[in-house]
């Protein structure tokens, strides 16, 4: 199969039998079908639909609402677009736009389909090669629009509802007068009404003008409610921000946890939970990851620093003490550092059943020592690959980190979280760091 077919009219079946010819024409859709599969499957997958039982203007008003979501920068491409000819780690600066098309099904309910576009800028080895290029959605935005668009018609009454509450309009005109007597023309129907007549029926308009007001009343409250929600959803009150470029997005709450992406300054994603040391949020859909706590700008009321990590740095000064420093082959397997020259820092607790050692304290403590080195490390950046921290005790571990990586840390364009995702720990679940959900 080769994706392409040929025209149906240069189509020749040289069989001279008649009944072979009927069945290679019969066959032909079939064949004709197939072609069109196969050159579809090259192609960028067709928009995504779903029915609604609302109206095409009932749609098209919430989709109006919906229009900042339709366009945007994406945090990464894993997760949103297919692999293509290239890796997606290859692309840089990657945004999507949405078009939606809306139209009236035989029932009267609407069918809407998305169709997604998503480009990025492709940085090949090669400058003249790089640039912008059109990738393959995979459905997740398409989806995560629709799943909005049903959210919101859910949240609005039906078009029946609606018009079971309505009521008429009472169109008031002015009616011309005699010119002999001043009095106004009406119609046969009211000449022939005695005074008492025309009295009963003005005051059974009474009833129908107290429904329209008490329907005014109703529609001012709804109007304040509509104000309302559209002011919590332009100022959300449960975003947090990133401070640095390059702060990572971990699949679990840990140090070694996965990396998801790497999420830029400024960039806001909506908080669902934290803890001590974490913050889960949610990238986009169905889409969570989790951030390092001191990465983030959290929302007003919440510390970025928790209680428990304010004072963790003047404590764990008191808990540990250096013991021996050293010059040696990096005592690992690890590869950004195997068989190089690195600085060894022994580190013991001063009291060996301190409980308030752990994890976090010796992050902290960690932390203060790769401030503490780094003149040193850069002096000597010709001897020295980087820097080994070894704590000695029953609970111990140790820490490495590359000389440029502690560079780009005092640099200030990596964030604590991610100088920790560059380092190594080893063990690993020494270092782990986790608190209860919800908690200070």
């Amino acid at each position: 199969m080769t994706g392409r077919s040929l025209p149906v009219a240069t189509l020749s079946i040289p069989c001279p039998c008649r009944f072979v010819r009927a069945a290679l024409w019969a066959a032909l859709p079939l064949a004709l079908i197939l072609v069109s599969a196969a050159q579809s499957g090259s192609a960028q997958a067709g928009p995504y639909e779903r029915t609604y039982r609302q109206s095409k203007s009932a749609v098209e008003k919430a989709l109006k609402e919906l229009q900042p979501s339709m366009s945007g920068r994406l945090p990464a491409l894993e997760g949103f677009a297919s692999s293509g000819d290239h890796p997606l780690n290859r692309y840089q600066r990657a945004y999507y736009q949405s078009a939606v098309q809306v139209s009236s099904t035989a029932s009267g309910e609407s069918l809407v389909r998305v169709n997604t576009k998503v480009t990025a800028w492709y940085a090949d080895s090669i400058p003249s090669r790089s640039g912008y290029q059109l990738l393959t959605s995979n459905g997740r935005i398409e989806s995560d629009l629709l799943d909005q668009l049903s959210d919101l018609l859910a949240t609005r009454p039906s078009a029946a509802s609606e018009n079971k509450g309505a009521t008429l309009p009472v169109i008031s005109a002015p009616m011309p007068k005699s010119p002999e007597t001043g009095r106004t023309f009406s119609s046969s129907a009211e000449a022939g009404l005695t005074p008492q007549q025309l009295a009963d029926s003005k005051n059974s308009l009474k009833p129908i003008d107290r429904m329209t007001d008490r329907s005014a009343t109703g529609l001012q409250a709804e109007a304040a409610s509509l104000e309302e929600v559209l002011k919590n959803q332009a100022h959300p009150k449960n975003l947090v921000a990133i401070k640095k470029s390059g702060t990572p997005v971990v699949a679990t709450p840990s140090l070694n946890g996965k990396t998801l992406f790497l999420a830029s300054a400024h960039d806001e994603f909506e908080m669902l939970d934290f803890n001590v040391d974490w913050v889960h949020v949610r990238i986009s859909g169905l889409s969570r990851g989790w951030i390092w706590r001191t990465s983030l700008e959290m929302p007003e009321g919440i510390s970025d620093i928790p209680q428990a990590g304010a004072s963790a740095t003047l404590v764990a000064a008191d808990l540990f003490q250096v013991t021996r420093e050293e010059t040696a082959p990096f005592p690992g397997d690890w590869e950004p550092l195997r068989g190089k020259n690195v600085k060894i820092i022994s580190v013991q607790k001063i009291q060996e059943n301190e409980k308030d050692s752990g994890a976090r304290a010796k992050l902290e403590f960690a932390k203060s020592l790769l401030d503490k080195n780094y003149a040193e490390l850069a002096a000597k950046s010709q001897e020295l690959a980087g820097v080994v921290l070894i704590f000695d005790s029953v609970d111990g571990g140790m820490i490495a980190a590359t000389l440029p990586t502690v560079q780009q840390w005092k640099a200030g364009t990596l964030s604590d979280a991610a100088l920790w995702h560059q380092c190594y720990f080893d063990p690993p679940e020494t270092f782990t760091v986790a608190g209860p959900a919800g908690g200070q």
